[in-house]
């Protein structure tokens, strides 16, 4: 699977699958990883599973939270626009 990263920083990186699906999500890489959709039933990103995450979630959800803009600008870009 192809991935483009998106966002790195805070000892996080996120990516996107190129050939993923919708509805828009990332992915956060440490030594483990997260999967997190971007856009929530409340509007704000929402943990969907975790996988041998090394650091804190919840500094991966505040920083997925903080950089929300931009990581679904980067999926439309890839995708198109989110449902």
């Amino acid at each position: 699977m192809k991935m483009v990263i998106v966002f790195q920083a805070y000892g996080l990186r996120v990516v996107i699958f190129l050939d993923d699906h919708h509805p828009a999500h990332g992915h956060d890489f440490d030594a483990g990883q997260a999967k997190i959709n971007l856009l929530g039933s409340d509007g704000r990103p929402d943990l969907i599973w975790t996988d041998n995450m090394t650091r804190d979630v919840r500094h991966a959800m505040r920083i997925v939270a903080e950089q929300r803009t931009l990581l679904l600008a980067r999926w439309e870009a890839l995708h198109g626009r989110p449902e």
